[in-house]
């Protein structure tokens, strides 16, 4: 027994440092990527492409959109927009993923209904919602809704669905209620599906932006970036698509740590 112990120190210890140089090595190999990307960036700025602006000339370009205020105030236009339709899309779509997956004839109600939105871009209800909902916020914000619900519904649905039957019988074998099982194994199971659709949800969101600030806005990073295109101004048109792609990139990193720690019990390569 003390050989066993002995042995499985070494191999313990080994796995930890693995595990812990494993954050250092994703952070270099993201820097790496970063400075490549800005290499060939200026490279086909500098030889390449006629009229790209170089990074220094869109980080110029950046500083003075912050500096008069621009910048920060349609940030934080648009991120208000994303995290509202985010959040009302996401609030309603697991509730409804979870009723579609547990009784038959909820999934049987509206799984029609789902599936057919979800073939119609949420860009095509743009017209429609212009006519129903005016020019204001609200049909920016349900644009955008609709683009993070469609997505995190079905995964939800299919978490629901995938939950391992062997779990379920044998909850209701020892006496468990169906609202028992229902709290203690399907939602917990199926939490990784929901995390996952609320990642491809956000991602929506954010992708329907540009498109939702269509509909008369004065403020938000697309609409600065439709306002440049008139004009040609290109180094405009990058700060507002690094600036929606940093935006994102922090949420998406915000819901891979939410991920992470509430699925911790799950087995990870």
């Amino acid at each position: 027994m003390t050989q066993l112990t002995a042995v499985g120190k070494p191999s313990e210890a080994r796995a930890a440092r693995r595990g812990a140089g494993r954050p250092r090595r994703a952070l270099a190999l993201n820097l790496i990527a970063v400075v490549a990307g800005l290499v060939v960036w200026t490279l086909l700025a500098t030889v390449g492409v006629q009229g790209l602006p170089t990074p220094l000339e869109v980080a110029a370009r950046a500083g003075e959109l912050v500096a008069d205020g621009t910048l920060p105030l349609d940030a934080l236009a648009s991120l208000r927009r994303v995290l509202l339709g985010f959040l009302l899309g996401t609030l309603l779509a697991v509730p409804i993923g979870f009723l579609m997956g547990w009784y038959a004839t909820a999934r049987g109600l509206l799984e029609p209904y789902v599936q057919f939105f979800r073939t119609i871009p949420p860009l095509a209800i743009i017209p429609l919602a212009i006519v129903l909902m005016g020019i204001g916020e609200v049909p920016k914000v349900f644009v955008i809704f609709l683009a993070a619900f469609l997505s995190s519904v079905v995964s939800t649905f299919q978490g629901v669905v995938d939950v391992d039957r062997t779990l379920i019988n044998a909850a209701r074998v020892l006496g468990a209620s169906d609202r028992t099982i229902f709290a203690k194994v399907v939602v917990p199971a199926s939490t990784p599906f929901i995390l996952v659709g609320m990642r491809v949800g956000l991602g929506a969101a954010w992708g329907t932006l540009v498109a939702a600030e269509l509909i008369a806005a004065q403020e938000g990073l697309g609409f600065r970036m439709q306002q440049a295109q008139l004009y040609y101004d290109l180094s405009t048109i990058f700060v507002g698509l690094i600036a929606i792609g940093v935006l994102g990139l922090l949420m998406d990193r915000l819901l891979l740590f939410a991920e992470r720690r509430l699925t911790d019990w799950q087995e990870r390569r």
